[in-house]
């Protein structure tokens, strides 16, 4: 048994977690309790002092903060002592340097990264700084693949899991999920017809096991299909990615993964990816994946070098993923000769679907020219052509414009029957706040972490939006509320009932021996007035 140091054995930093008291032995317990009675007559610590018998800190003693006097917990402390014997140590008994300490107090937890104020204090206090001393906002935090990158280069080289995190990272995962949660919300959103919800056998509509797997083919294909199109954009721009701190933790610019890998994988995801999508779903929604990964990859990424009318292309490649989605669903239910891309994209059942793609599109411009607010010197200094820094004040103008958008589009969305009114509340909410922040954003030219303030609102006012539209679906709660009061009497009149063919076949002959009679008094009268 190793002996336990005295100087762990202070009541407010005891380190004997839970796990340890119920797995030893009574004989254990005795002889642990001689042992810190012992230790408390040596170090001078009165009986009627001493903590109970289970301290708070038993149960955090495998946190980062274990409730200790200290500011950090335990970690902080072990940090604290170490850069203290790093100074000691130092030669000529001179003080170590910042940097020195900071090595010193990472040590072996470089990965706990131990703070000393909660993050929302944090980012008050920079926030309160950049306002005093005129400095720029702190960067933005690094966003998924930057994550993935780091984590495959501490693995070793040989490891399959290096090679996992850093293809992963070629997907831009943050990305791709949000497409797929745009794209399967708008199939979730399409209209139930009004026979399936009376009755299943008067429909030939698709099950729902069919529909389900539809919805699967869907996500599948378009993860994929997202996949292949970022692969695309980082094999295009390295060197530029490069120049900048948000993307410059990216697989191919640590050379993570060579380009004839990074090919390989574009090509894999996008030929698996249609493939998909044109088996599970319909030749529309394929191309309209096909049409996207072009439009990003070879049309929006040598653009943002050009002109600002990059961004307006990107939107447009934002909104097309929802029209998937419903055209997706459309094809379930869309009958022999009806089935065509012009049915599909241009009918008037299509307009649901394309007021999903307009609020993607809308959404677009708040959400991006705040983030390219923030980084916008970096934009500069890679050659990137983005309204923040070509034209501030245009760039908050189109973010307050677009912003306002969001709202007839929302209504619109109520007014063709795709969801109910309830909708019209919780859009009102989250678009109020899209922009309001929008505005102090317009009003501030991105100061003031105006910047910030409307980056996070929309990045919480689109899943809002769709969370709403999914929950107020027109028809959704009617079959809830068949279920539990029953359906509504129906007019008998409206309906007339055969009881055999003999009887059918009677009502048929009186209708054609009727059908002369009539003609013959219409040719009479037809005769008087002509006379």
């Amino acid at each position: 048994m190793i002996p336990l140091r005295p100087s762990l054995l202070r009541p407010r930093e005891a380190l004997v977690c839970s796990q340890c008291l119920v797995r030893s032995r009574p004989s254990q317990h005795s002889a642990i309790r001689g042992f810190l009675s012992s230790s408390k007559r040596r170090t001078g610590i009165a009986d009627d002092q001493s903590p109970p018998a289970f301290h708070k800190s038993y149960f955090s003693a495998n946190r980062l903060f274990d409730g200790s006097s200290s500011r950090g917990g335990l970690l902080s402390s072990l940090a604290s002592n170490n850069a203290a014997k790093s100074t000691s140590d130092s030669p000529s008994g001179a003080s170590a340097t910042p940097a020195d300490a900071s090595t010193a107090s990472s040590g072996t937890f470089a990965t706990a990264a131990i703070p000393d104020e909660l993050p929302h204090r944090r980012r008050k206090r920079l926030k309160d700084e950049s306002k005093e001393t005129g400095q720029p906002e702190p960067a933005m935090p690094l966003d998924a693949s930057a994550q993935l990158s780091n984590f495959s280069s501490t693995l070793p080289t040989t490891s399959l899991r290096r090679k996992l995190a850093a293809y992963l990272a070629l997907t831009k995962p943050r990305l791709s999920f949000l497409i797929v949660l745009t794209t399967t919300s708008s199939y979730g959103m399409y209209p139930i017809s009004t026979l399936l919800t009376l009755d299943p056998a008067m429909t030939p509509l698709p099950t729902l096991s069919t529909s389900t797997l539809t919805l699967i083919y869907l996500t599948a294909g378009t993860f994929l299909s997202c996949c292949s199109a970022n692969t695309l954009n980082m094999m295009f721009e390295p060197k530029y990615d490069a120049l900048m701190s948000r993307t410059r933790n990216r697989p191919l610019v640590r050379g993570l993964i060579s380009y004839r890998g990074a090919l390989l994988f574009a090509l894999g995801t996008a030929v698996t990816g249609l493939s998909l999508l044109y088996i599970g779903t319909n030749p529309t929604t394929t191309a309209l994946s096909a049409a996207n990964i072009f439009l990003y990859a070879f049309v929006y990424t040598p653009l943002k070098r050009i002109s600002v009318v990059n961004t307006w292309v990107g939107a447009i490649v934002g909104g097309i993923p929802p029209l998937m989605g419903w055209i997706a669903a459309a094809g379930l239910t869309a009958t022999i000769g009806h089935d065509t891309w012009r049915d599909m994209l241009f009918s008037e059942e299509s307009i649901g679907g394309w007021l999903l793609g307009g609020i993607l599109f809308a959404w677009q411009f708040p959400h991006f020219n705040a983030l390219s607010h923030i980084i916008r010197d970096e934009y500069k200094a890679a050659g990137y052509r983005m309204m923040a820094w070509v034209n501030p004040a245009r760039n908050a103008r189109v973010s307050l414009r677009y912003s306002l958008l969001m709202f007839p589009i929302s209504i619109g969305l109520w007014w063709y029957d795709v969801v109910g009114p309830g909708f019209l509340v919780s859009s009102t909410i989250a678009n109020g706040w899209l922009v309001r922040e929008a505005y102090r954003f317009w009003q501030h030219q991105g100061a003031n972490g105006t910047a910030r303030g409307l980056f996070w609102a929309s990045i919480w006012q689109l899943p809002a939006l769709l969370v709403g539209g999914l929950v107020t679906k027109k028809g959704l709660w009617d079959g809830v509320w068949r279920n539990i009061f029953g359906h509504p009497d129906e007019d008998d009149e409206e309906y007339i009932y055969y009881e055999d063919e003999e009887e059918v076949e009677s009502t048929n002959s009186e209708d054609r021996q009727s059908a002369p009679r009539l003609s013959s008094k219409q040719t009479k009268t037809s005769t008087l007035s002509t006379v």
